[in-house]
């Protein structure tokens, strides 16, 4: 066969441990035609074979993401400001004060998720008298993790809370002396009341959501990932809130590889939303490029045990098993893979109950079957799971909440929070993920630097060396170790003959930069099934045309998604990071001199220049 693509003077890591390091990648017809040396590609060219020089760029498998909130996150990517990346509170408050300034009535502005305030040299969220001030007429929601979310006053009077509105079970709205809602929302610890609330907003036509949902997949292709199982959510009703995704498809706009699970939506009738749907779609039914993947990542509201490390652990009903039991049955019986949201091994230990009773009647053996998160779950449990023959997908959301966890449970604890490295030698299935968008960042290379790193994005170092990945580990559980999540064993996640031709040429050399780069990798290249769906730098032009951000007023179109450090001025905004407020200060301004700084004689700077009248140190 006439190769279509070939690929030199590349570094592969192909993940092929019978050939890990070729000279040359030769693809035809979507997938790799032969992996090797050089002249042995070059054999293979034809009168129409293009040749690309990756000017010894490392080459890697495109990225899986093994827990995903895609499908939902699409519709809504062009309306959200993005603090992902993000490294002051100063620059955020920025950004968000520009987004205010465009945002016509009646639409939000919206920071959901994706970010912590860990991450802010200020190590602060913006206070609500901060953000007021800023937009005082354009409603502002800002979604900080599963534990709260902040509205100005204009964003409650949208949502309609008054003094009268109650506060819904497992959330609170904190209210003034008046009793009058502040616009601080809980979790207490169920995340249910921010949700509602965003989805009290207006929605983009649909017009507009196939627009950003191919903004949002772009910016996927921009971080190199190729591939996504969609984990469900809360909200995202089949088949109605997939017609945008199916609709790309059947155009043939896909540019990630997408496998869906199905995520009730009906407390006390998840039996019957399961046995609807399996008369509706079966596992494996579509392509390559768009495939159904099972029930989950909510099997039954009883066993959902949303993750808040700012509260106690919540307690999961005494109903849990009687629940889950007939779900879990059924699944087992039609041959479903599930996956279930599972944070403490309390939950686990229930869960696992349920599993190994419906395993005496119906085997589970060969099914795809797996918890999600797991941050502490037992060795005991762990080996439970690999006895059934089941897996766990872990995902970053330690780096986002890591301080706050060693506050509640202590450093000792949070030393194998997950423990992956147990994982692993148990034989247990393991993959990785981010579970984007609103808890913790979709970039993946956040993600792998904190299974390589085990440090916060706070800095905060949290497992020891016996719980570290390798960087080729790492990877692996972020491209082939993922293919059995989706049920998909073989088909990618390899730069080998046969498979599918998903490849990502980086910008820098994942396997050899400074720990601290790993979060900083992009790609330069990306391919899925052999064409190029991105390209930047020496490849720019061979990215594929995407019209501009819709509507014309979009953060997407003034700041894009994820924030790269190397584009902040952080000299700039170091200088301004100990802002207790954003606006002009009446001493200096935001002109911090270093110097000046350096030069204080004191240790308390708030105080110190706050007695000098000035605004933007008095905290």
């Amino acid at each position: 066969m006439t190769a279509d693509l070939i690929l030199v003077n590349g570094r592969f890591t192909t993940l092929d441990r019978s050939n890990p390091n070729p000279e040359a990648v030769a693809i035809a017809d979507g997938r790799f035609l032969d992996v090797g040396t050089r002249a042995e590609m070059q054999a293979l060219a034809g009168p129409t074979t293009r040749t690309l020089d990756l000017g010894g760029r490392r080459a890697v498998p495109g990225l899986i993401d093994s827990h995903m909130h895609i499908i939902r996150g699409g519709l809504n990517y062009n309306m959200e400001l993005r603090w992902d990346g993000v490294r002051s509170l100063a620059r955020a408050m920025e950004m968000l004060r520009k987004q205010v300034a465009v945002t016509p009535p009646p639409q939000w502005v919206r920071v959901v998720g994706g970010f912590t305030e860990h991450q802010f040299a200020e190590k602060r969220l913006p206070t609500l008298d901060e953000i007021n001030a800023i937009a005082p007429e354009t409603p502002v929601f800002i979604l900080h993790l599963y534990d709260r979310a902040l509205l100005n006053g204009a964003a409650l009077r949208a949502a309609g809370y008054t003094k009268d509105t109650p506060n819904p079970p497992g959330g609170e709205i904190i209210r003034d002396n008046d009793g009058s809602p502040t616009g601080l929302l809980l979790a207490k610890p169920n995340a249910t009341i921010l949700y509602a609330t965003l989805a009290k907003g207006p929605r983009l036509p649909p017009e507009y959501q196939l627009n950003s949902t191919r903004h949002f997949m772009r910016e996927m292709n921009r971080l190199g990932v190729t591939s996504i199982i969609d984990a469900g959510g809360g909200y995202q009703n089949y088949p109605d809130d997939y017609a945008i995704i199916e609709k790309l498809h059947a155009d043939g706009e896909l540019t990630l590889r997408l496998a869906y699970n199905l995520f009730t939506q009906k407390p006390k009738n998840e039996l019957a939303d399961f046995a609807g749907w399996a008369k509706q779609v079966k596992p494996g039914q579509g392509d390559d490029l768009y495939r159904h993947n099972g029930a989950g990542e909510m099997l039954v509201y009883s066993a959902a045990d949303f993750e808040d490390f700012k509260v106690e652990r919540p307690e999961m009903p005494p109903s849990m098993e009687s629940d889950l039991e007939p779900v879990v049955r059924l699944l087992a019986e039609q041959r479903w893979p599930w996956r279930l949201h599972a944070t403490y091994d309390e939950t686990i230990t229930r869960a696992l109950n349920v599993f190994e009773r419906v395993n005496r009647d119906v085997p589970l053996e060969g099914l795809h079957w797996f918890f999600d998160h797991c941050e502490t779950i037992s060795d005991r449990n762990i080996d439970r799971i690999a006895a059934l023959g089941g897996g766990i997908a872990v995902q970053h959301r330690m780096a986002f909440q890591g301080e706050d966890f060693v506050e509640r449970y202590g450093a000792r604890a949070a030393e194998r929070s997950p423990p992956v490295a147990r994982m692993l030698e148990a034989g247990v299935k393991v993959g990785a993920g981010t579970d984007a968008t609103r808890v913790a960042s979709y970039n993946p290379w956040v993600s792998l630097a904190w299974l390589v790193t085990g440090k916060t994005l706070g800095g905060l170092r949290l497992y020891p060396q016996r719980n570290l990945l390798d960087r080729e580990t790492a990877l692996r559980l972020w491209t082939h170790a993922n293919t059995w999540f989706s049920t998909e064993d073989g088909k990618k996640g390899q730069i080998a003959a046969g498979q599918l031709a998903d490849l990502v040429v980086l910008d820098r050399d994942y396997m050899n930069v400074p720990e601290d780069e790993i979060q900083d990798v992009e790609s330069v290249l990306t391919l899925l099934g052999g064409k190029v769906v991105f390209g930047a730098g020496d490849y720019a032009r061979l990215s594929p045309p995407l019209p501009p951000a819709m509507p014309d007023w979009s953060p997407v179109r003034t700041f894009g998604g994820y924030q790269k450090r190397a584009t902040v001025d952080d000299r700039k905004y170091a200088l301004m990071s100990g802002c207790g407020c954003d606006s002009a200060c009446g001493v200096h301004g935001h002109r911090h001199a270093a110097a000046l700084r350096a030069s204080a004689p004191t240790r308390d700077e708030g105080a110190f220049w706050g007695a000098l009248g000035c605004s933007c140190w008095a905290f």
